[in-house]
């Protein structure tokens, strides 16, 4: 997601949460899955296309690689964001686009987001993401 993107109802208490949320997405454009996973927590949760990986090492071993290639190849734009804080909990939801091509295969899809963070020792991790597309009109 670009963070200079149009910004939603995002509360002043969990701008921290979604730089981290934009960091993680910034590691997977980069291809950089170590800067990806180390924002995860050991435990976190990902539900994506009907599938589910119910911890890091999990998603470490099934989708991060193919994630980061496919954002490395699909540029995104971020369309709205809204999230809040109480804490040691945040909860940051996006909403976006996907166009490009991938794979020879063109590329134009609606996206939504929901990550859930937690703080521990003043750091944020993901502990649960989960991700749903569907085709632009």
């Amino acid at each position: 997601m670009n963070p200079s993107s149009q910004a939603g109802a995002l509360q002043p208490s969990a701008r921290d949460a979604a730089a981290i949320v934009d960091a993680f997405h910034a590691a997977l454009r980069r291809g950089d899955l170590s800067a990806a996973s180390a924002l995860l927590a050991a435990d976190a949760l990902i539900f994506e296309s009907g599938s589910v990986e119910r911890t890091k090492a999990e998603y470490e071993a099934k989708h991060l690689p193919a994630d980061a290639q496919f954002s490395r190849a699909v540029p995104s734009t971020l369309i709205r964001r809204s999230g809040q804080s109480d804490g040691s909990t945040a909860w940051i939801a996006s909403e976006g686009r996907v166009t490009g091509t991938f794979k020879g295969k063109k590329v134009d899809r609606l996206t939504t987001e929901t990550m859930v963070l937690r703080r521990d020792r003043a750091a944020w991790k993901i502990v649960h993401i989960h991700w749903s597309s569907g085709a632009a009109p």
